[in-house]
């Protein structure tokens, strides 16, 4: 019998990474309560994005939270999706857990920065400002679910290939909510943009979930 050699990931920083996760959603939930109250119904109720879409929201204490909660259990998710379908590189774990937080965080840095330029250029600001809030919150509504799916991965359903297709059909949907809801919000402000707005959704929104589908099937 030839030996197998078996990579064995330690739980240790990845238990760290999920704890860190969860006490920031707590920080955020204990400092500003009613605020949560009104995110955690996000999908069912448009309370939190009409409260809250105001000037000086990306600076808000409570949506950076939310967004750091986002990337590190984003990053987890990516990171436990290529050990499941083997496709870690050959280095350390934590380095590419990191290698991954960093460029989800320059790429969502670059986006946001993209579509404001965007807002400058067509001197709407305000209407292009709410709708990256808007975004931005669906999509950190959606890392709950993400962080509920990395404790399945690690501890319950490891390597489940089947929890990983549940939760991001259950992301997608939420996230199409969020944008169903948003043209329907700003459906008079965008119109005389569609045509550039459906550009955005296939370059910065559809674009790298293909991009990535395409890797994971390849």
């Amino acid at each position: 019998m030839n030996p197998i050699e078996k990579t064995i990931i330690s739980l240790d920083w990845i238990t760290i990474a999920l704890f860190l996760s969860l006490v920031v959603l707590a920080l955020g939930k204990y400092l500003y309560h009613k605020k949560f109250l009104n995110f955690i119904i996000l999908p069912f109720n448009d309370k939190y994005i009409l409260l809250h879409n105001k000037k000086g929201q990306f600076s808000h204490w409570f949506h950076l939270l939310l967004t750091l909660f986002q990337l590190i259990n984003l990053s987890l998710f990516l990171f436990l999706i290529l050990k499941v379908f083997e496709l870690l590189p050959q280095v350390d774990a934590l380095t590419t857990y990191f290698i991954l937080l960093g460029l989800l965080a320059l790429f969502e840095l670059i986006k946001f920065v993209l579509q404001m330029f965007t807002g400058y250029v067509f001197n709407n600001l305000g209407v292009v400002g709410s709708v990256i809030f808007s975004k931005m919150s669906y999509l950190n509504y959606s890392s709950i679910l993400i962080c509920i799916c990395n404790v399945l991965l690690i501890y319950i359903t490891t390597n489940s290939k089947t929890t990983i297709y549940i939760v991001l059909i259950l992301v997608f949907l939420i996230n199409a909510i969020g944008i169903v809801k948003l043209l329907k919000n700003y459906q008079k402000a965008l119109f005389p943009y569609f045509m550039y707005f459906i550009l955005y959704l296939c370059t910065l929104e559809i674009a790298p979930l293909v991009l990535i589908g395409s890797y994971l099937k390849g």
